[in-house]
């Protein structure tokens, strides 16, 4: 093992006990009562968030018809009220039922089989006893023989079913008018919390009159359906063990 290969692993290492470390503080923190909720904030000050960027179509110089209640470029007459600014707040309903089926077979076989004789050999094939441990017979000097068989089976069954409604707020108002929204919910069960996460793009036409949409029209969609706490822990494998999973080989 030279020694880059050893301060990857030494790194690899700390990492993992940093690692277990705060999730060991997080756990004696909420020893004998529930975890604790995520305060709600401004999303675009989370550590993660990234400013969403689109391509855009070229913009056009507004004008105003004079003597006209008509607005140019307008969606509706009157008010519309539909979030449609940086902050406005809409309803996300999550509707996901996904399934797929994936069976794969294969099977592979051959045989081979090649035999040669020399009768003759410069006159020594007599000879080749002296040698080799038993006398050779020149009619069968070389024979090889070669089978292989190969099977490959798999299947692959997903089935996924989430049904929610998430309030989310409009985080940008992009140049083609398109918002970015993100929205999170959390619900505390017990000892277990319960979140969903979901952020993309949407289109203002899009918005239902009721000021809601689906999730299957959302550009970019990130979905997070997950859950922190004493069911979760006890579902999760420990830290070396995971460890030991990425880096055993076999």
């Amino acid at each position: 093992m030279n020694l880059r290969s050893g301060s990857r692993l030494a790194a690899i290492a700390l990492a993992v006990v940093l690692l277990a470390g705060c999730n060991l503080a997080s756990r004696l923190a909420n020893l004998g009562g529930s975890p604790e909720m995520t305060p709600v904030q401004n999303p675009t000050t989370a550590p993660d968030y990234r400013p969403v960027t689109m391509p855009m179509p070229v913009s056009l110089p507004s004008s105003h018809q004079t003597n006209s209640l008509w607005r140019p470029r307008a969606r509706a007459f009157f008010k519309d009220q539909r979030a449609s600014k940086v902050g406005d707040i809409l309803t996300v309903v999550v509707n996901i039922a996904d399934s797929g089926a994936i069976s794969n077979t294969t099977a592979r076989s051959r045989a081979m089989g090649e035999a040669a004789a020399a009768t003759a050999f410069l006159g020594y094939e007599s000879s080749a006893n002296s040698f080799l441990p038993e006398a050779v017979n020149p009619g069968n000097l070389v024979n090889m023989d070669n089978t292989s068989s190969s099977n490959g089976a798999g299947t692959i069954t997903r089935n996924e079913t989430i049904t929610m409604r998430v309030a989310a707020v409009v985080t940008q108002v992009l140049p083609n008018g398109n918002l970015a929204i993100s929205g999170r919910q959390e619900v505390r069960v017990n000892f277990e919390v319960r979140e969903m996460l979901i952020a993309g793009v949407i289109r203002p036409e899009d918005i239902a009159a009721t000021n809601t949409i689906t999730s299957d029209k959302i550009a970019e969609a990130r979905v997070s359906y997950g859950g922190r706490g004493q069911i979760t822990d006890v579902q999760q494998p420990r830290y070396v063990h995971q460890l030991y999973d990425i880096l055993f080989p076999f």
